[in-house]
């Protein structure tokens, strides 16, 4: 029997074991992909930095009394470039 017959029989016989294995081999390729460099990591320390500062700053924003509209476009401002959306990378409810 060629390795490809002997394949096709595994995946006809079990189906329950060739879901299995999709479901590894996904699973080993999504983390080879998840590991980033040390230079990346280090990125995303600055970038998480960076939005936590501007999340800070809309805080104080709306403590000095300023209205929530202001607040709003000094994050998004200070957000340009850094996260995804117009939030920040954040959202919640009002």
């Amino acid at each position: 029997m060629t390795k490809l017959s002997s394949i096709k029989k595994f995946l006809t016989l079990s189906p329950v074991a060739a879901a299995f294995a999709a479901v590894a081999l996904s699973a080993t390729f999504s983390m080879a992909h998840a590991q980033h460099s040390d230079k990346e990591t280090k990125e995303d320390i600055q970038r998480h930095r960076a939005m936590a500062a501007a999340h800070e700053n809309a805080a104080k924003c709306l403590e000095a009394g300023k209205k929530d509209e202001v607040c709003e476009k000094e994050l998004q401002a200070a957000c340009k470039g850094l996260a995804v959306g117009k939030y920040c990378g954040m959202k919640h409810v009002h």
